[in-house]
């Protein structure tokens, strides 16, 4: 595996999978090795682009999840694509286990998909249903029989944890207390101290609305988790893949439609795409009849959350991780938004097949 192009940035990432490279090659059974290319949209784990004489593959660290789930979590992608979803099957070693670890790092290989992240909206409508019959075809397949032996059946009921807004005060003024001890402070800690001050007029104005149920409504089972554009390939206005299994768990189905939607037509623009959301939820109960109140619960317990959650900020100021820092304004103004607008978008998560 020698006379390999190399592209992507330097440092101890670069480094260590430059010196990995002959190790997993001969594991995965890749043969030469042609180009390796750092992905940067990866926020969580290491991922490249392995050119090979075996093909082309999508190579990650894995740095989110212990191997141990990693490890089920392939196994799970197998019986999902034996089932006819678009998802990658991990290639095996030559001793049949999908990870491969190196010193104390673990990797995987899937055979590389081509297709494009498709931000927002600029799915069309048709797209949008379709997605929504897919995440639908995905929590059908991951509590159906193929899989009832890797993921056992979960509780009946979730409970979800809901912030008071006495802690959310409290979480904001802290932060404004960090910015203000700061001797030197950038752009970016005055555009979070100006929006800080925003959210807690919001918490005084809208505190009292706040879920206060912690049972969520209607059924749960096992999800993915996080699909949205950066998870999702399309290819000639089809969806071809779906990649980033890491945070597979039950959870009430309610909760990651109502996410998906909020993530992929929302969130980043700065406000949420109505038309495109009552698409998506009437293609997902198309294939899973939701009941109406399941998703407005759903719903009011992920605005609270927005509205008293700073998790871009705990990355930032708590870690010295800046990797999140774009998302916080656009998240910002899209709560701004949708609390002006609550009505509006419970009505199109009560859109029907």
């Amino acid at each position: 595996m020698t006379e390999a192009t190399f592209s992507g940035p330097s440092g101890a990432r670069y480094s260590e999978i430059a010196e990995d490279l002959a190790i997993l090659g001969e594991a995965f059974g890749l043969g030469e090795l042609r180009e390796c290319r750092f992905l940067s949209d990866g926020l969580m784990n290491g991922n490249w682009r392995l050119d090979t004489a075996e093909g082309s593959f999508a190579l990650k660290r894995i740095m989110d999840v212990p191997l141990p789930l990693a490890r089920r979590n392939l196994a799970v992608l197998a019986a999902l694509a034996d089932d006819g979803l678009p998802v990658g099957r991990a290639r095996l070693s030559g001793t049949g286990d999908a990870v491969v670890e190196v010193a104390d790092r673990g990797y995987c290989v899937i055979p590389w998909t081509e297709g494009s992240h498709v931000p927002g909206t600029a799915l069309s409508i048709r797209q949008a249903g379709d997605l929504g019959v897919l995440l639908g075809r995905i929590h059908r397949s991951l509590n159906g029989e193929r899989l009832a032996d890797l993921l056992l059946p979960g509780p009946e009921q979730v409970t979800v944890s809901v912030t008071t807004p006495a802690a959310a005060h409290q979480e904001a003024d802290r932060f404004l207390a960090v910015i203000a001890g700061r001797e030197n402070r950038t752009a970016f800690d005055a555009q979070a101290a100006a929006a800080l001050a925003e959210r807690k007029a919001l918490l005084e104005k809208y505190g009292s609305e706040h879920p206060v149920g912690k049972v969520a409504v209607g059924p749960v089972g096992w999800t993915h988790g996080d699909v949205q554009q950066r998870n999702v390939l399309w290819r000639d206005g089809v969806i071809v893949g779906v990649i980033d299994w890491d945070r597979i768990r039950v959870r009430p189905f309610g909760e990651e439609v109502a996410r998906t939607a909020t993530v992929q037509f929302g969130g980043e623009d700065g406000f949420l795409d109505l038309a495109r959301t009552s698409a998506f939820v009437a293609g997902y109960r198309s294939v899973v009849p939701l009941p109406v109140p399941a998703l407005a619960d759903a719903v009011e317990r992920l605005w609270w959350k927005r509205m008293s959650d700073y998790w871009q900020l705990v990355f930032h100021y708590d870690r010295d991780d800046y990797s999140c820092d774009h998302l916080f304004p656009p998240a910002e103004r899209f709560l701004a938004w949708w609390t002006e607008r609550r009505e509006d978008v419970q009505e199109a998560f009560a859109a029907m097949p």
